[in-house]
């Protein structure tokens, strides 16, 4: 895998939108991420079009493309964020330039319906992507730092380093009230214990699901998957997804589930329901609720880098990322 060089204090971030526009964020949203980033020593920048809003709150495919061709062409760039997830990035990846993008190589990092691009990105070049926090996460008052801190680790340093829970989580809506919080104790949870190493796949489930069939799917055999959904899915659903994703994958090593939004009503009751069902995930580790994901807050991992899951112990080590 080519492993794109980690950011250093000085380098230029540029904020693309290559789902849902800049423009649903508040001026005030926007100034905080903005002076957070710029806190870490980041110069930050935006794409010309982050901001273009149309009827699905996006940008065209022509300016969303201009901007990421763009992030990945200019010298001076070094790192590119999304503003935020949505419905529609994967509409960008029949357009995009993967011979550009392969030969420019620098951390491109979303979540959520980024996983579409970056998955494409990742399966297209050999290049390394992020699952990790958007522009916009970095509004967040309460919960940034144990998030921030994982960002720094996946993409500021070269050292190995382990994933750990967080010490408390959320599922409340934080950009509409930051003083009232609601939070609870983490708890990441084993449903079969084992140990695997192999290259890390995944993201949101639903939209990697879109890649299927189409030459922007990622070869998923002998990976470890790591897969969320947001508050849209119900059990029905996920298992559905689940089950096509596992049909395509074939074998896997092993599957982290990061942690369900309360709205979706995918208990731990309906997870061990669903999990059961597939002979596969009797025999490899299986860890879940685990912090990534629609919660917070979130670590930031490699799609196409390299990890070491031991289930028993709840130990995620990432070597190559």
């Amino acid at each position: 895998m080519n492993v794109p060089a980690k950011l250093q204090i000085g380098d230029e971030i540029r904020i693309v939108a290559p789902s849902r526009s800049g423009a649903i964020l508040s001026e005030d949203g926007v100034k905080s991420a903005t002076e957070r980033l710029e806190a870490l020593g980041f110069k930050v920048t935006f794409g010309k079009y982050a901001f273009e809003s149309d009827l699905h709150h996006s940008a065209s495919i022509e300016h969303r493309i201009e901007d990421v061709h763009e992030a990945f062409r200019d010298p001076a760039v070094k790192g590119i964020l999304t503003v935020i997830g949505g419905f529609n990035s994967n509409e960008l990846l029949p357009y995009l330039d993967y011979e550009l993008i392969g030969n420019n190589p620098k951390v491109f990092c979303g979540y959520s319906d980024i996983t579409a691009i970056a998955s494409a990105i990742t399966a297209k070049t050999g290049m390394v992507t992020y699952s990790g926090p958007h522009f916009s996460s970095f509004s967040m008052d309460i919960g940034r730092e144990w998030q921030t801190e994982f960002f720094k680790k996946c993409l500021m340093q070269e050292e190995h380093f382990s994933l750990t829970p967080s010490e408390q989580w959320s599922d409340d809506s934080w950009y509409l009230n930051q003083e009232n919080r609601m939070f609870e104790p983490t708890e990441w949870k084993v449903y079969n214990e084992g140990a695997a190493q192999g290259r890390i796949f995944g993201a949101n489930l639903c939209t990697l699901n879109l890649l299927q069939g189409t030459e922007h799917m990622p070869n998923l055999g002998d990976s470890i998957l790591f897969i969320e959904d947001d508050e849209m899915t119900i059990p029905e659903t996920f298992a559905r997804d689940l089950t096509s994703l596992l049909q395509v994958a074939g074998e896997i090593r092993g599957l982290v589930m990061g942690r369900f939004q309360r709205g979706s009503k995918v208990t731990d009751e309906q997870i061990h329901y669903i999990l059961d069902k597939h002979p596969m995930l009797q025999n490899i580790p299986v860890l879940y609720d685990v912090d990534f994901g629609h919660t917070q807050p979130m670590f930031t991992f490699p799609i196409g880098g390299e990890v070491v899951l031991n289930s028993a112990d709840c130990s995620i080590e990432l070597k190559k990322f």
